[in-house]
């Protein structure tokens, strides 16, 4: 079965994008932060290969891309997700706002940009508006992306994207307090908004549910309090959805489901992880 696996190196800051013509844009800052945030406390990534068993879904102006925004009194509520379930074979990226997304063709183009093959898989309306959804994967390898860093990488490219192009999402995202033209009004407090639950999903996994305060850096971080109980991320989804960013892996320990006493060393790790405060976080 296939599994998270140790891997040496890390994503290269190289990778990031400049956004902004003629300067240092807005991503290379956003991921430097993350990345600054994750290398404090990881010395080996892991390796996301997920089999192909569905994840239940998370409950959870681009200058216009293409100018097809539209203007309404209420701003939506942005959601990127990130799939490793759906698909054997690619990863597959969600991203909506309401109505005020076009085609997408800069998200596409600066994923391309980070040495990935992006196809435009679909569309499809919901009551919050139009969602849009990609097959991601690795230009070199031909393969669904199983690199925690270059997931995460992915996610805020997007969202990097989506403060530049339609600046009026920054009142509705965590990274729009620092990096985006206006704040969220709202501010999420981390011991409140955190939730962790674990559920049995049959003899050999669990099902790992989370819930919190959405932040650069955050998918690394839950792999690396994952991996450092010795506990398998079998296949999942993580995404942003709002001020909140939510997640559910597929679990094991030994190929097995979590007993309850781990699930109880499980839930405490990560909430310590999530809630502990950190001089990155103060300055973020």
């Amino acid at each position: 079965m296939a599994v998270f696996a140790m891997a040496s190196g890390v994503l290269r800051p190289s990778l990031g994008l400049n956004l902004e013509p003629g300067g240092a844009g807005l991503w290379p800052t956003l991921l430097s932060h993350s990345l600054r945030r994750s290398r404090s406390a990881i010395s080996t990534p892991s390796k996301i290969r997920c089999p192909s068993q569905r994840t239940p879904r998370a409950t959870y102006p681009t200058a216009v891309e293409d100018d097809s925004s539209k203007e309404t009194d209420r701003i939506p509520t942005p959601k990127v997700i990130i799939d490793q379930d759906s698909n054997p074979d690619a990863t597959i990226v969600e991203v909506a706002f309401g109505d005020r997304l076009g085609a997408l063709l800069d998200t596409m183009n600066s994923l391309r940009n980070l040495g990935l093959h992006v196809v435009k898989a679909d569309e499809y309306l919901e009551s919050t508006g139009k969602h849009h959804r990609f097959m991601v994967t690795n230009r070199s390898t031909g393969r669904k992306i199983d690199d925690p860093e270059l997931l995460e990488t992915i996610r805020l490219t997007i969202i990097a994207n989506m403060l530049q192009y339609h600046p009026e999402s920054s009142s509705k995202l965590a990274m729009g307090a620092t990096f985006g033209v206006e704040a969220p009004e709202q501010q999420i407090d981390v011991d409140v908004a955190t939730h962790i639950d674990i559920y049995d999903d049959g003899p050999d996994r669990s099902l790992l549910v989370v819930e919190t305060a959405d932040r650069p850096g955050l998918l690394v971080d839950l792999v690396q309090s994952i991996n450092d109980i010795n506990i398998t991320v079998q296949s999942g989804e993580f995404g942003t959805e709002g001020l909140l960013a939510k997640a559910k892996f597929h679990v094991s320990y030994r190929n097995r489901a979590i007993i309850n006493s781990l699930q109880q060393v499980l839930s405490n790790s990560l909430s310590y992880s999530l809630r502990r405060p950190t001089t990155e976080d103060a300055s973020f």
